[in-house]
């Protein structure tokens, strides 16, 4: 009888602890999920998305709020002033988590100030041309600029973006001298692609994709292992003799570094039901992401991997946008 009065005893202690009772709780109030781009593009759409479900999952409302510019730079001080209590988060690309770092001397945010929490979703990169272009196929570019030293221009979303780096791996792998075409977003770039400004344009699926469908746009490689399973006869660049052509806009939900490990457990394991209920999937699919929802570790890794492979490349070749 003592034994089992001081059991109870000890789980009415533990059940009162503030500690506990924070465990618990959250969340408690609707969370703000920053994204630093303006409303309407990929990255917004995959929160928006990914948000609506989690508010299920975890019974509070997810207010999205788009604070573009400073290169991620404004919307990390935003999340940053609410503090790491897990009611500010945002989602990051591998621009803010990866290339930014060594591409700007005077980036005013530190990688360190955010914790990863899960990749959403990435979206493969890929080569396109204007229908009726000279280029029939990659084969064909790959050779006529081989032939023919910046001759030939490549547009992208603008200087720093996975598009960017995504060209520089081809021009270096492959031995090219293409002429690089920032533009200020992919939407942009795709429009003069199609109306014939620009030849050729290093793409992202999500925001080529209702090009390619209207006809708008030809696909000719995609940076991947695989074949995109909705492009089937759109060749890798591996099959095309190129290894390692890996490159994708890696898109994931972060957290200011300090939040309480049990916060980042649960808004991990939101976001991974998230990504695997099918309806979401579905959109994310039909809107050209592939849907991931890993675990904090796999992110945390594949961050890590990611940054040694591309600060090389970045380094390598003197990349400096500042």
């Amino acid at each position: 009888m003592k034994k089992a009065l001081l059991a109870l005893t000890l789980l009415a202690g533990t059940a009162a602890s503030p500690f506990a009772l924070a465990q618990s709780a959250y969340p408690t109030k609707p969370i703000r999920w920053v994204v630093p781009y303006p409303a309407g593009g990929g990255s917004d759409f995959m929160a928006r998305t990914a948000a609506a479900q989690m508010t299920i999952e975890l019974g509070q409302n997810i207010l999205v709020d788009n604070k573009p510019g400073g290169n991620g730079a404004i919307a990390v001080q935003d999340i940053l002033r609410g503090g790491p209590d897990g009611y500010a988060v945002m989602n990051a690309d591998n621009g803010h988590m990866v290339f930014n770092p060594v591409l700007y001397k005077s980036l005013t945010y530190k990688v360190s100030d955010l914790t990863p929490v899960s990749l959403i979703g990435r979206v493969p990169m890929m080569l396109i041309t204007t229908p009726g272009s000279e280029f029939k196929s990659a084969k064909e570019v790959l050779a006529k600029a081989k032939a023919n030293p910046g001759k030939y221009s490549v547009a992208s979303a603008g200087s720093g973006s996975p598009h960017h780096l995504a060209l520089e791996l081809l021009k270096q792998t492959a031995g090219l001298h293409l002429v690089h075409i920032p533009y200020r977003g992919a939407a942009p770039s795709l429009a003069d692609v199609a109306g014939g400004q620009v030849p050729l344009a290093i793409s992202d699926f999500a925001a080529a994709a209702g090009f390619i469908k209207g006809g708008k746009v030809t696909p000719l490689a995609v940076f991947t292992a695989k074949r995109v399973p909705q492009l089937p006869d759109v060749p890798t660049f591996a099959e095309l003799g190129l290894k390692d052509m890996e490159a994708y806009a890696l898109v994931g939900l972060v957290a200011p570094t300090g939040t309480p490990a049990d916060v980042i457990a649960k808004l991990q394991q939101a976001t991974a039901k998230a990504m695997h209920n099918p309806t979401v999937s579905k959109k994310f699919v039909d809107f050209g992401v592939e849907p991931v929802g890993s675990t904090t570790a796999e992110y945390t890794s594949l961050l890590q991997s990611e940054t040694t492979r591309w600060h090389k490349l970045i380094r390598d070749l003197k990349i400096q946008l500042d």
